[in-house]
C-alpha cells in the first residue's frame, strides 16, 4: 500500500495512526508528513538528521496509488509547492483537501495541478481537533471507531463541507501573506 511504502522510505514522523480502516483497500495515517528530509550524518548512509521540512500533524486516507484526502498544517503557505514536488504524482485529482495555514490571515481556494486546495488560516491548538471543529464532527460522531476509521469520517465530512473562499490564483495567494513572529518564550517559567 502506498502509505506503507512512504513510510518504509522514511517520510513519515511523529507517526501516531498508520493502517487499514474498515474500507476495503482504503489506509489511513496520522503524523508529521516528511517534504524535505534530513542531510545524512557524517559518515553514514542510513542515519539521517531530523527532517528540515514538515506538513505538520497530518491526516491522509490512500488507496494503493493515490492519496484521496489530505490535511495539515503548512508554517508557510509557499511550503505547498514543496509538498507537490514531493507528492503530486501520488495526488488524486478528485482528492479532498483541507490545510492549515500559518502565514494567512483569509480562507483560500486555490487550484494547483489540477487539484483544489483549501487554505485555512491557523492560529494555534492542534490541527485534527481544528479539522473536526470546522468540519462539524463531535467527539460522540467518532465514538466506538477506530483511529483509521475517524480519518475516514473526517474524510467523509470534508467531501460535503461548504468552503467559503475567495478562488484565488497560487501568485494572488502568495501576494496575501504575512511574516508570521513567534514567540520565543514557552514552557514553565
Amino acid at each position: 500500500m502506498l502509505l506503507e511504502n512512504i513510510d518504509k522510505q522514511g517520510l513519515t514522523f511523529i507517526m501516531s495512526v498508520l493502517g487499514a480502516t474498515s474500507e476495503k483497500g482504503i489506509t489511513a495515517y496520522r503524523g508529521d508528513l516528511v517534504l524535505i528530509q534530513g542531510s545524512f550524518r557524517e559518515g553514514s548512509t542510513v542515519d539521517r538528521k531530523p527532517p528540515e521540512l514538515l506538513l505538520h500533524q497530518a491526516a491522509i486516507l490512500a488507496d494503493s496509488e493515490k492519496f484521496i484526502f489530505v490535511s495539515g498544517l503548512f508554517s508557510q503557505l509557499q511550503d505547498v509547492q514543496v509538498f507537490l514536488e514531493k507528492y503530486g504524482t501520488v495526488l488524486s485529482p478528485e482528492a479532498v483537501t483541507l490545510f492549515f495555514v500559518e502565514n494567512i490571515n483569509k480562507p483560500m481556494l486555490i487550484n494547483l495541478a489540477g487539484v483544489d486546495f483549501r487554505f485555512i488560516p491557523y492560529k494555534d491548538g492542534m490541527v485534527w481537533n481544528e479539522t473536526l471543529d470546522v468540519l462539524y464532527i463531535e467527539k460522540s460522531d467518532l465514538k466506538g471507531q477506530s483511529a483509521e476509521d475517524k480519518v475516514v469520517t473526517a474524510y467523509e465530512a470534508a467531501k460535503s463541507y461548504k468552503f467559503k473562499a475567495d478562488t484565488l490564483t497560487y501568485d494572488e495567494a502568495l501576494a496575501n501573506t504575512f511574516v508570521v513572529k513567534k514567540d520565543l518564550a514557552s514552557g514553565p517559567v
